[in-house]
């Protein structure tokens, strides 16, 4: 494809799936002509660098997120439906956990969701600066809570690059990691539950979680002046 005929549009929606399948490791100008139809040298004609296309990449997928109704009575819903909506984006794409550590991402796409997760916050009635702190608990906890998945995808990939089976690897350090923790009576009784999986956590403890996090966070009453 001459580099005419590309659009930035077409490049990120493109470096978006080759993140989803190969991670942040596995992104290049190189490979993302390739699946264009287009040298990689087109391609910079339309973003600088690698480190620009994950930025355009990263914003992008922001705005996969649905936006709530602002519903004072009835915010922490509206709150729940944010941060669900922001724990499955991530969860589809899990290089963007990871990116979290190396870029500063910022954006049309991301800013359209920081101000809504604010404007949820406000129309319950919490004040600038304690629905600054109230979303940005929620945010910290749905990445935390997104890290296992990343994880998980990372670490497959890396392994199936070393020429293994990343599967058996796994299952085989989980044997070793049992042999630890039946040394521990807490992890003990629970090497039989699905919590016992690498990177897992019991059922229902992302939902469970960020309710008891909602329910911590109440307004403050605004003060009367004098």
């Amino acid at each position: 494809m001459p580099r005419d005929t590309l659009t930035r549009d077409q490049i990120v929606r493109t470096a978006v799936e080759l993140l989803d399948e190969e991670g942040l490791e596995g992104l290049n100008m190189r490979s993302l002509g390739k699946r264009l139809g287009a040298a990689a040298t087109a391609v910079y004609w339309h973003v600088k660098n690698k480190d620009n296309l994950v930025l355009l990449a990263g914003d992008h997928v922001w705005d996969e997120i649905p936006l709530s109704e602002l519903d004072p009575a009835d915010w922490h819903g509206a709150a729940t439906a944010m941060a669900d909506g922001l724990h499955a984006m991530l969860v589809r794409h899990p290089w963007l956990v990871q990116a979290f550590g190396s870029y500063l991402f910022y954006g049309p796409g991301k800013a359209r969701y920081d101000d809504h997760s604010l404007a949820v916050f406000e129309a319950a009635g919490f004040s600038g600066a304690d629905a600054d702190r109230a979303a940005a608990a929620v945010f910290t906890y749905v990445l935390g809570n997104a890290l296992g998945a990343s994880a998980n995808a990372s670490l497959t990939r890396r392994l199936g690059r070393d020429g293994g089976d990343a599967r058996q690897q796994i299952e085989e350090t989980l044997a070793k990691a049992t042999e630890v923790a039946m040394r521990f009576p807490r992890l003990r009784s629970r090497l039989d539950t699905p919590a016992a999986d690498y990177n897992a956590a019991p059922d229902d403890a992302y939902r469970q979680g960020l309710q008891a996090l909602l329910r911590g966070l109440v307004p403050t009453p605004a003060r009367a002046d004098g």
